[in-house]
């Protein structure tokens, strides 16, 4: 019976972890999907199918027009309106809007996503003790930076002509660099300095070279209008990650190997709740739940055929030239980019089953 306990607590342990990120992953798609529900309904677009999940149904209800759905697989989500790829009569289809409102349909998803992360941006700032600064406050004692001359009380602008507005994007400014050798522009004394070749010493971890951060920021004393403003700067932040992260990709900095579709995100979440809860560090869950909310509304914002930014994109044109791409030619341009994209998700997808079973 003991042994039985034991291997039933195991399971368990293993499986909690999975069914939490499903959970959570698919919370994010229904904040992004809401987003599209919530603002067609107001513009009064006939919606015939609100989904989250993509595939088998697993469970659905039907209330008035529209059905409410639960698919099996998490990987997405979707709001079927009347006329969206299609014409129609139908004085509810959502061709049938005004230009500005099919806009703001299609916008609402990712931008909702950006203002759950937004929330969870300043529910972070308000469980830290004290907001982070750019300015140096000390060194530690095996720092190496002081050596190409960094100093106590420099205010940090630009790392290799990266502007810096909060700590986060210190963080990632020196984290993408590669030769831990980096042009700083630092406020000192009220006088803007210039420090080329600042160099940091670097540890190997799990086969990686990463630079060992050797100072420390001064914090500042929370208050309300802190907490805003720098919920603001980290959503801000992160989503110019997103761009960056983007552009390196198109540059070849990162290849296929760096990234990771639902199956690779959904094993992150699962890891980092494991971690946190073992180390009762419940913000670890909040901050990357932030992370990956930012990252799919930014992402899903980018002009890019299939995506919200690809649909945003042909009506801004539409808006501009007051006629609309002919609708055949659109379709045909989305329905490529979504085979190429759906193509994207699948390797990566293998990529991450590979590893998962490494």
């Amino acid at each position: 019976m003991l042994l039985l306990a034991i291997s039933i607590g195991a399971i368990w342990n293993a499986v909690w972890p999975i069914l939490f990120a499903i959970i959570f992953f698919g919370f994010i798609i229904f904040i992004h999907e809401l987003g599209h529900f919530v603002t067609a309904k107001l513009n009064h677009v006939t919606v015939h199918e609100f989904s989250i999940g993509m595939g088998p149904v697993l469970f659905k209800r039907r209330k008035g027009i529209t059905q409410y759905s639960l698919r099996l697989l998490p990987i997405g989500g979707y709001v079927q309106m009347e006329g969206e790829d299609e014409s129609s009569e139908d004085s509810g289809a959502f061709c049938n809007k005004k230009v500005w409102q099919r806009m703001v349909i299609v916008a609402a998803g990712g931008i909702m996503n950006i203002l759950f992360g937004l929330i969870l941006c300043g529910v972070l700032t308000c469980t830290e003790d004290l907001i982070g600064t750019r300015t140096i406050a000390r060194f530690y004692d095996s720092a190496v930076s002081c050596d190409y001359g960094l100093q106590a009380e420099d205010t940090i602008i630009e790392v290799n002509g990266m502007h810096i507005f909060n700590a986060t994007d210190l963080s990632y400014a020196m984290v993408r660099d590669e030769d831990a050798v980096y042009d700083f522009t630092v406020l000192r004394d009220g006088e803007k300095i210039t420090l080329e070749n600042v160099q940091f010493a670097t540890q190997e971890i799990e086969g990686t070279q990463t630079v060992i951060f050797d100072f420390v920021l001064y914090g500042v004393e929370k208050t309300p209008w802190l907490v805003i403003k720098n919920a603001f700067l980290d959503t801000a932040s992160t989503a110019r990650i997103v761009w960056l992260t983007l552009f390196d990709m198109v540059t070849g900095r990162y290849g296929i190997t760096d990234l990771s579709g639902p199956i690779g995100t959904i094993s992150v979440i699962a890891d980092v709740a494991s971690e946190a809860v073992a180390g009762e560090k419940i913000s670890q869950i909040v901050n990357i739940m932030a992370f990956i909310t930012i990252n799919i509304g930014v992402f899903n914002l980018i002009p890019i055929p299939a995506l919200d930014g690809g649909r945003l994109f042909f009506l801004l044109v539409e808006g501009i030239a007051r006629r609309p791409i002919l609708p055949k030619y659109e379709k045909y341009i989305h329905a490529a980019g979504m085979i190429l994209l759906l193509g994207l998700v699948a390797v990566i997808s293998i990529k991450d089953i590979v590893y998962l079973f490494k």
